[in-house]
């Protein structure tokens, strides 16, 4: 069975009875892949990518447990080292475990983006939190200017929220 699908299943079942947080990473992955393939990144980086936005999120569940937040920074410091535990115990290669862990820890950080696939994360997540958070036109333009950087996902930024 591919990883990604044993990946997914780990996922839903550590977000078990929380669906909105299941449906957002599985939307986060969706638009993660399809920008990524629209980007021509490569078979490997985007093998990471849907790996890492499986998980994206995954630092939630103990930033709530430890703080009782879920913050961008305390998601960061926290979903790092449980990603790293869950992508291990599914044998994922140690290079993709260390990418998906960078990304994870920085995933909310909008600044010294270090490579197309955290560009893509960050822009996939945008995508999603858009729609969730229920964001009004002026905080999406504001988005789109500062955040979005591939043709790809300013187009579907575009396509989606805003009137051309």
């Amino acid at each position: 069975m591919d990883k990604l699908a044993l990946l997914t299943n780990e996922m839903i079942e550590y977000e078990k009875g929380v669906p909105a947080r299941v449906g957002h990473f599985l939307k986060v992955h969706g638009f993660a892949k399809a920008i990524g393939e629209l980007e021509n990144l490569s078979p490997e980086t985007l093998y990471v990518l849907e790996a890492t936005a499986l998980v994206h999120d995954i630092g939630i569940k103990p930033s709530l447990e430890k703080y009782g937040s879920a913050a961008g920074p305390l998601q960061e410091k926290e979903g790092g080292p449980v990603a790293r535990d869950m992508l291990g115990k599914l044998g994922f290669s140690q290079e993709l475990i260390d990418r998906a862990a960078c990304l994870v820890e920085r995933h909310h950080t909008y600044s010294n983006v270090d490579g197309l696939d955290c560009q893509i994360l960050l822009e996939a997540d945008f995508l999603v939190n858009m729609l969730e958070d229920e964001m009004s036109p002026k905080a999406i333009e504001s988005a789109y200017e500062k955040v979005f950087k591939t043709e790809a996902g300013r187009r579907l930024c575009r396509l989606l929220y805003m009137s051309e």
